[in-house]
């Protein structure tokens, strides 16, 4: 669990109304232990000190929460008498139970320790005593590694990554004795006498024009500075750069309500999305932590082939098909992912992502949460994590949260796409580029005019209905999940690609009474390819040949079919064997620019899947989230367009990231 409480005003801002809810209203808690919080709920607490949603937040049965017995009464009648004689009781409980992170139900803690195996307590209950000795061995033994890997490797292979591994290892274990206040409290002071009284001296209405003005700088000298290469010129440049202000201007123009709108979130959005490229592309350090990444996620292909081969044979497991390959990849990851959200691995990295999109954007706890966790996870397991809080979003976060599911794509199709030939550090940053981008754009579109309930805190929730009892049921339901999305995504690409084709041979027959036959087949590519003929020029795609008409076609197909398709047609896989795709042709400029531009989860299918998953979580807000669908698909798809802009403007090796 990730709870990071700000000191914020929570009186209503002005001309904004209240949440009608009372049950949300702060000064109505009660002094009793309840389902959404434990006895520390007092009155009287200030808005940091006010506790979160955490465990106990799913429906009240029997085995998520059991019935009190009138022993338990008789405790916790004598826990309250502690309390109020001894005032720093309160104080050092809730300092243990941030320890445990969990600010929760105490009769659901306790069951869940009732419940566990005799063999994890008592080694629970070792590893607390020694867990010293257990920290001195891990330290040396990564130590000696990382000594070891400079001393026999210094020349021949990347000192880069065996660091920070080394050093993310070595500062988890020291915070374990040393508070993290040792860090923070210096940098809290910095920030507050150097950039909060920089930023004072500046006239609160020059503010926005001069933080606008410094992202255009920085993105023009980051973008022209450079030297020209192969057909990425700086005029080629300057296309992609006039097209990313048109995306901007066009949902600026369309926006809900332009007095509202935020601007801080949309150049700071703007701006790490752009630092986030510039990192990744024109940096080695960059593209050296994000190559070590997707070399992790190939050997997921490989680790996932020796499964294939036990089921069929070594040469089945070898075979470039699509089920052979890709799907056994898929299953794997899946179950892998499950294992780490089991061990909390996977909510601490998004605790993180969350916890920097909160502070630097100035969204909502809900909005940060989903938007780091899209890139891992996926956009209906995303919306997963803040389901106590679905029925009480206000309408900009529910499409905020919508965008953040199409902006980007899950990590359990990642090594699909990979598996088909498309380049990992295409993928891997667009994902990440895509988070800012995201919640730019839909605050952009759709600004917030309400007062939000996670306005001040970052919080994932834990889900005690859901939660595996071990690691090996964690991993068996992985696989059962890995399963049923890699068959949905069977059965999604043989359904939509007859479909397309049956549209195709409706299309040419009827052409061929007008005379449209021949190499001028009327097809569903043909109309998509001149419809997004525009938007292919305003990403700056290569204007010799026909790039512009084949990426315009691969934008169309991505949104009426889905990403899939579109990364089968730009890597040839759909073609009869003897025959060469057209899409082979691509430049390496426009190859690149299409890649960025489909990598996302903005089809007309998800439009179905992100309704049916937020209706099925709280079905109050079907219409709300049925009425704000097409326009946060509309936003994620030109979120995912940006980042594809921003990469025609700064990759100067396209070669590199195209193979």
């Amino acid at each position: 669990m990730a709870d990071i409480s700000r000191d914020h005003n929570l009186s209503p801002m002005p001309g904004v109304v209240p949440n009608p809810d009372p049950a949300l209203d702060i000064d109505k808690e009660h002094h009793h232990e309840h389902l959404h919080h434990s006895s520390l709920a007092e009155k009287g607490h200030t808005a940091a000190d006010h506790p979160a949603y955490t465990i106990g937040t799913t429906f009240n049965e029997p085995h998520v929460i059991p019935e009190p017995s009138p022993n338990d009464d008789a405790l916790h009648r004598r826990s309250l008498r502690d309390q109020r004689l001894d005032p720093d009781v309160e104080k050092k409980g809730a300092l243990e139970l941030e320890e445990k992170g969990s600010l929760g139900n105490g009769h659901a803690s306790t069951e869940q320790e009732g419940i566990e195996e005799p063999q994890r307590r008592t080694f629970r209950a070792f590893y607390r005593r020694y867990r010293v000795f257990f920290h001195i061995f891990i330290g040396a033994l990564f130590t000696g590694w990382w000594i070891a890997s400079l001393v026999l490797h210094h020349h021949d292979k990347n000192w880069i990554i065996p660091f920070l591994f080394w050093l993310c290892i070595m500062l988890r274990l020291v915070f374990f004795y040393v508070p993290i206040t040792v860090v923070t409290r210096p940098m809290h002071f910095v920030w507050r006498h150097t950039g909060v009284r920089f930023a004072s001296l500046i006239p609160e209405k020059l503010r926005v024009p001069l933080g606008a003005a410094l992202v255009i700088a920085v993105i023009i000298v980051g973008s022209f500075a450079s030297k020209e290469s192969a057909d990425n010129t700086r005029a080629n440049r300057a296309v992609s750069l006039f097209g990313l202000v048109v995306f901007l201007f066009c949902f600026w123009a369309t926006s809900r309500n332009r007095r509202k709108i935020v601007w801080h979130t949309v150049i700071v959005g703007m701006l790490v999305q752009f630092i986030v490229a510039l990192f990744v592309l024109r940096t080695k350090a960059g593209y050296d932590i994000f190559s070590f990444v997707s070399e992790l996620a190939r050997s997921l292909l490989g680790y996932a082939k020796e499964g294939t081969a036990f089921l069929t044979n070594p040469d089945t497991a070898q075979l470039g098909m699509f089920f052979f390959s890709v799907i056994p990849a898929i299953i794997f990851f899946v179950a892998f992912v499950q294992l780490l959200y089991y061990w909390g691995i996977l909510q601490w990295f998004i605790g993180k992502f969350s916890v920097f999109f909160f502070w630097s954007m100035r969204v909502s706890g809900a909005e940060a949460v989903v938007a780091s966790a899209s890139p891992f996870i996926g956009q209906g397991e995303s919306a997963m994590l803040i389901r106590p809080f679905v029925a009480h979003l206000t309408k900009a976060e529910i499409h905020q949260v919508m965008t953040s599911g199409f902006a980007t794509i899950a990590g359990s199709v990642l090594v699909a796409y990979i598996g088909m030939g498309i380049n990992p550090q295409a993928l891997i940053s667009s994902c990440v580029m895509s988070i800012p981008a995201s919640l730019a754009i839909s605050k952009l579109r759709y600004p917030e005019e309400e007062e939000t309930l996670t306005a001040g805190r970052v919080v994932i929730p834990d889900d005690e209905e859901h939660r595996a009892a071990n690691a090996l049921h964690a991993f068996a339901e992985g696989a059962w999940l890995g399963l049923k999305i890699a068959g949905m995504i069977v059965c999604t690409l043989l359904c939509i690609i007859a479909f397309l084709n049956l549209i195709d041979g409706l299309l040419t027959w009827w052409g061929r009474y007008i005379n449209l036959d021949g190499d001028y087949d009327l097809t569903l590519e043909l109309i998509l390819g001149y419809v997004c003929y525009p938007i292919a020029f305003l990403l700056g795609v290569s204007r010799q040949g026909k790039d512009l008409l084949l990426v315009g076609r691969l934008i169309g197909i991505k949104v009426i079919a889905n990403e899939f398709v579109a990364f089968s047609r730009l890597q040839g896989l759909d073609v009869p064997k003897g025959q060469v795709s057209e899409y082979l042709s691509l430049s390496p400029r426009s190859r690149l620019i299409a890649t960025y531009a489909i990598c996302g989860f903005g089809n007309i299918g998800s439009l179905g899947t992100q309704i049916g998953v937020l209706s099925q979580i709280s079905p109050s807000r079907s219409g709300d989230v049925s009425r704000l669908a097409l326009s946060a698909l509309i936003s994620g798809v030109i979120s995912t367009l940006t980042s594809a802009s921003i990469a025609g403007l700064l990759v100067t090796d396209q070669a590199a990231f195209t193979s």
